[in-house]
């Protein structure tokens, strides 16, 4: 059941809003988002959070100017997916910038799994018959106990950067720097992985401040890295809260310039995207996925070297190579989303809390994609399993969750409750991974639904689209979208979504998948299109829409992408 709601909004907000020169429409978006000043909703770079809140920032300055001082060989460990990419890029860029000697490796999620195992570990340490002095981890660590051990061992420093929730016994790293763990006050606890780097480089450029390294030319210019942790951030769906929205706006403000990297002008060019008009919204639904469909069936490092390459040439064929890739992603998933939903053809939401579902044919990169479509339509927490390797044994296992049921918390008590079930886990509130034995699917698989049921109450499992009410008929113009896409809006932060009723004047069917609609409010006319819906509307209905740019042959339209229809 899914039900349409408008958010909630002091007008004596609104109205101090409007008199501080706030746009009347941009003040109740912002007041019913908790804005309370135009302070707020301010994204200039003195904004930013200083570095020295975060716990061990300064330790880190420390390892890292000390190695690049020795000229010692620094490796930087990246995971798999576009927050990953872009931390190793802004790493490796970044400390470039500081005269590091430094290289990357991103092992195959196939091979090598998630984090810094003892085999990646003896990877790194016979790569290129250069051991490295310093390992770096970029949004990955906190887990890797036994992988920092290796490390130790060889005589290898270990600084981990992360933001992954840390679980109870930390890595005996160098330096860990993470604002979830115990004892940060680091008051933005939601840094994308790219952000905690970039972040760690900023205490590196005080600490060489203090050691007076800049007395004789120009300090590191740690902005020209904002485009690539603008993408990291707003891929990673990380809550945009007042710190992340300062890094995400300040990154598309150089896009918008022409002052980004090679390999992002060229992600832009491969999505037929203008960086004159880049908004989150590019960063999210074209670039990221090109970049996250390396690492989910080929190789991340394809999209690492598109983004430090300082070829411009390079960088378009790298970007070829990723939408060329991107475009098997969409193939794959489509193809596993069709079975899915045939496994799921007498599935009852009113009967289950949560959808696990496994198939040995299934892909494991392209599963947590299709757990997070099936989530959308059944808003039920969805975990879909894959085969982890080819001796069948073990299953890989990526979920999505609804809010109000925290599913990095619930693998955890799962665990806790039947050890030995989960051999290992990790991730977020709403995304989470773990690994199984094959035959322990079914147990476990009865085991979540017990507990979501515990956890879960009924009004949870009531999909809630939050709209902004209706808006006015005058604001449906090109000028009030160009307004709202100049905004940073994210998770935590939602675009807006208004909600009205409106007479059904025709509908069609685009590719058998998509309905377009030709909608009437009044003497007003609206195109409309409802993405993967073909359902018969009646002549008249409450729709929750978005208000979006249509561009075809240089012709601009106003559009509506339908969310949701109550009829």
């Amino acid at each position: 059941m899914t039900q349409i709601t408008t958010r909630i909004c002091q007008f004596s907000k609104v109205h101090s809003l409007v008199e501080k020169g706030i746009h009347p429409v941009l003040a109740r978006l912002y007041a019913s988002r908790g804005i309370d000043t135009p302070a707020d909703i301010e994204t200039v770079l003195t904004r930013l959070l200083p570095p020295n809140q975060l716990l061990s920032a300064d330790n880190a300055a420390v390892l890292l100017a000390d190695a690049i001082t020795m000229q010692q060989q620094i490796l930087v460990v990246a995971d798999y997916d576009c927050d990953g990419a872009t931390a190793c890029a802004v790493a490796v860029r970044g400390l470039r910038l500081f005269g590091a000697y430094i290289d990357y490796l991103v092992p195959n999620r196939f091979e090598y799994g998630h984090g810094l195992t003892p085999d990646i570990v003896d990877l790194a340490a016979r790569r290129s018959g250069t051991c490295p002095n310093l390992l770096i981890t970029v949004d990955n660590g906190m887990a890797s106990i036994e992988g920092v051990a290796a490390a130790n061992a060889l005589g290898i420093n270990v600084l981990i950067t992360d933001h992954h929730l840390p679980g109870d016994t930390l890595p005996a790293a160098s330096a860990i720097v993470n604002p979830n763990q115990l004892g940060c006050i680091f008051p933005s606890k939601h840094l994308a992985g790219v952000g905690v780097i970039f972040y760690v480089l900023l205490a590196l450029r005080v600490l060489f401040r203090q050691r007076g390294a800049y007395n004789n030319y120009n300090e590191p210019r740690l902005d020209s890295l904002l485009d690539l942790v603008a993408l990291g951030t707003v891929a990673d769906v990380v809550e945009l809260d007042l710190n992340n929205r300062v890094l995400v706006a300040q990154g598309l403000q150089r896009i918008r310039n022409g002052k980004m990297q090679p390999g992002i002008a060229a992600l832009f060019r491969s999505a037929a995207r203008d960086t004159r008009n880049a908004s989150a919204f590019d960063l999210g639904f074209a670039l990221g996925p090109r970049l996250n469909a390396a690492g989910r069936l080929s190789d991340m490092s394809l999209g690492i070297e598109c983004l430090v390459t300082d070829d411009t040439q390079r960088a378009d064929v790298l970007a070829q190579q990723l939408d060329a890739i991107n475009c098997q992603r969409r193939k794959i998933e489509a193809e596993i989303q069709e079975e899915a939903l045939a496994a799921l053809v007498q599935f009852n939401p009113r009967d289950k809390a949560t959808i696990t579902l496994f198939n040995p044919t299934w892909h494991q990169g392209v599963i947590g994609i299709v757990a997070s479509r099936l989530k959308e339509r059944f808003h039920r927490p969805a975990i879909m399993f894959a085969l982890t390797d080819k001796s069948g044994n073990h299953v890989t296992g990526s979920g999505r969750s609804i809010p109000g049921f925290h599913l990095r918390d619930a693998l955890d008590l799962v665990s806790k409750r039947e050890p030995g079930l989960i051999k290992r886990f990790g991730g977020h509130a709403m995304a989470a991974g773990l690994t199984l034995r094959t035959s322990d699917v079914p147990r476990f698989s009865a085991i979540f639904e017990v507990l979501a049921h515990e956890w879960i109450n009924e009004g949870a499992l009531t999909r809630q689209i939050q709209t902004d009410g209706e808006l006015e008929d005058i604001y449906h113009t090109l000028s009030f979208i160009d307004l709202i896409d100049k905004e940073v809006w994210g998770q935590g932060f939602p675009a807006p979504i208004f909600s009205a009723e409106f007479d059904v004047v025709s509908q069609s069917l685009i590719k058998e998948r998509h309905l377009r609609l030709q909608l009437a409010r009044g003497h007003l006319r609206f195109t409309a299109i409802w993405f993967n819906h073909t359902d018969v509307l009646p002549t008249r209905a409450l729709f929750a829409y978005r208000l979006t740019r249509n561009t075809w042959n240089s012709v601009s339209r106003v559009q509506l992408v339908v969310e949701h229809v109550m009829f």
